[in-house]
């Protein structure tokens, strides 16, 4: 094994939660999280040897898996139309903070997705610079944006 297998090793073994909860996101089961996320590592492995170190690793992980799974439901969506359904493993659906996750999870999920991937970004402490950073756009509309998607979550039902 050569050093940029070890080192692509390294960061896959460091970010592998970031990557899957950006596809658990925008997936309609687990099975088509686990496609999402073998599409991303793949993807990640394809721009390795050119990533520059210009953003955090961090950073460009966060692009590479948004990207990937924006690009994978829209090839998804006109191949059929699924509706979201997520179990979240982690938390028992029928336990107070399970029906809590998943009403947020469904109001996310009713978002464009350029919106949800601001949201998750934002929901996983990254600073508005980062998200900026990641989703193409300054960091100053990152806040006006959240503003924006709050707005839309409180009036969904």
């Amino acid at each position: 094994m050569d050093n940029t297998e070890k080192a692509f090793e390294r960061l896959v073994a460091e970010q592998k939660g970031t990557i899957y909860s950006v596809c658990l996101m925008f997936a309609a089961d687990s099975a088509e999280a686990d496609d999402m996320f073998q599409e991303v590592l793949i993807n990640l492995w394809k721009g390795f040897p050119s990533f520059r170190g210009e953003s955090s690793v961090r950073t460009w992980v966060h692009r590479a898996a948004l990207n990937t799974c924006i690009s994978y439901n829209r090839k998804a969506r006109r191949r059929k139309a699924a509706e979201l359904e997520i179990e979240a493993q982690f938390l028992a659906p029928e336990s107070p903070v399970g029906r809590q996750v998943e009403m947020l999870r469904a109001r996310i999920s009713c978002l464009e997705p350029f919106d949800r991937a601001i949201v998750l970004l934002w929901l996983e402490n990254l600073s508005y610079e980062e998200i900026g950073q990641i989703v193409g756009i300054p960091a100053r509309h990152v806040g006006v944006k959240l503003v924006r998607i709050r707005e839309k979550l409180k009036n969904s039902k």
